[in-house]
């Protein structure tokens, strides 16, 4: 097996990883802003309000809380963003991604919102897909630095 498929293979295994524990930690993981059995089910219809919050509330709610929320929700969408265009050659432009982020994001907070696990919140979505785009960003400078050495 050349390097290029067995390169190919990492990534690919790595991916699968990535959407198993992305699944779990969204739908299962305790402690990650699930509403629990009996509780009132919350959801955010206004882009801004939960982020404002957190941000607002910083000293009351804690970094653990501020930063899962926020930045948890950016840096859990940055692989998918990185794997997309890197083992899809038709997914390597920067809008197609962002838009595969926004929709298995949507996907997410529909889910959240049917089995009422956690809140269906349009800043998630905001979050998720900027998470995604910062992906494809590294991903880009990557693949144009390796492309810049490959030229010299």
């Amino acid at each position: 097996m050349d390097a290029t498929k067995w390169h190919r293979r990492v990534l690919s295994v790595l991916f699968i990883v990535y959407l198993i524990l992305l699944f779990y930690f969204l739908f299962f993981s305790e402690g990650f802003g699930r509403t629990q059995f009996g509780e009132e089910y919350r959801y955010n219809l206004t882009l801004f309000k939960e982020i404002t919050r957190f941000i607002r509330y910083r000293h009351l709610l804690g970094f653990k809380a501020v930063f899962i929320n926020i930045a948890g929700n950016v840096i859990a969408f940055m692989p998918l963003g990185f794997f997309l265009p890197t083992l899809h050659p038709k997914k390597r432009n920067g809008i197609v991604v962002m838009i595969h982020c926004f929709f298995l994001s949507l996907l997410v907070e529909v889910t959240q919102l049917a089995f009422r696990l956690g809140c269906f919140d349009v800043d998630d979505l905001f979050l998720n897909t900027l998470g995604g785009l910062l992906g494809y960003l590294t991903y880009f400078i990557i693949k144009t630095i390796r492309n810049g050495k490959d030229n010299q």
